[in-house]
């Protein structure tokens, strides 16, 4: 049960029974205070930290999370559990955190599949109670691999082994709004040259009452439709990783591996004028899978 990455509500049960658990709420302090999972940490600047993906911005990316990963009681022996309020509108915020505990060379976590809302549906308690856990050294290694600068996203443009998936909603992908955020929120609208859209949403299973990930062959069967093999190098970007390691997550649990996430995404991207752009409407031939669209483009 340690080594699956999605549990369930009795599963993450059972291992708060046995210890050696430390359980992360990535939601705002104020939903964090009005009820939580009892013991869990609120980190909620797994979800809201904006990344630089150079070399200053990364090592401060490093030193901040070892410091509140640690101040979260997480030593090296400790098996982290990371939720979400729903996996479909908190934008992936429970999968960021488990990328960015394997890119810091933390194996042991999960995710509560589903988030808060499956907890609450199987009538599990709730507390308000703050934890307050004892602080640790958390043990950094980071996993360059996992993760793509700037300049290694530009590199991969044009080079027919790679894959640059944009996972972001299809408004973000046609040029009609540059984030979540707002509309004019980045100084740049569109999608990096080359991209496949793959929607988040439409890695979600939306029919019962809490979304959650589709089956591995649906999953791998979208993929395809993409082009995308279990040879192909996939570099997911999204905003600001966030919907990007939600993909991570479904992919790697369809048997992908050969994934990175380009962190930083388009929050970075769009800020620099010398980076190319695409605007507009894609090439109705460009493979697009969109829950939003009124149409699958390309499939």
């Amino acid at each position: 049960m340690k080594n699956k990455t999605l549990l369930t509500p009795a599963e993450l049960s059972a291992m708060m029974a046995s210890g050696d658990t430390v359980i992360i709420d990535t939601r705002t302090p104020e939903e964090y205070a009005a009820g939580h999972i009892a013991g869990a940490v609120n980190v909620r600047e797994i979800f809201s930290y904006l990344a630089e993906s150079t070399p200053e911005g990364v090592s401060a990316m490093q030193s901040m999370f070892a410091d509140l990963l640690g101040k979260a009681g997480v030593g090296g022996a400790e098996h982290v559990v990371i939720y979400e309020d729903a996996m479909n509108n908190g934008y992936g915020q429970s999968c960021r955190g488990f990328f960015l505990l394997k890119y810091l060379g933390y194996d042991k976590v999960s995710i509560l599949h589903g988030g808060l809302k499956v907890w609450t549906d199987a009538h599990l308690p709730l507390t308000t109670e703050a934890s307050r856990p004892e602080a640790k050294t958390f043990p950094v290694a980071p996993r360059s691999e996992l993760m793509l600068t700037t300049p290694e996203m530009l590199a991969t443009l044009g080079d027919p082994n790679a894959v640059a998936l944009d996972v972001r909603d299809f408004v973000e992908w046609t040029g009609e709004s540059s984030s979540p955020y707002g509309v004019d929120f980045a100084p740049r609208k569109g999608r990096i040259p080359g991209a496949v859209l793959l929607e988040w949403y439409t890695l979600m299973d939306k029919t019962g009452e809490v979304p959650m990930f589709k089956p591995a062959a649906e999953i791998a069967e979208m993929a395809a439709e993409l082009g995308i093999t279990q040879e192909s190098e996939v570099n997911i970007y999204c905003f600001k990783g966030a919907r990007a390691s939600n993909a991570f997550v479904a992919l790697t649990e369809a048997g992908f591996t050969n994934l990175r996430i380009y962190f930083a995404s388009w929050n970075e991207w769009a800020r620099d004028p010398s980076l190319p752009i695409e605007t507009g409407m894609p090439d109705p031939m460009r493979p697009a899978i969109a829950f939003q669209a009124p149409m699958t483009v390309g499939a």
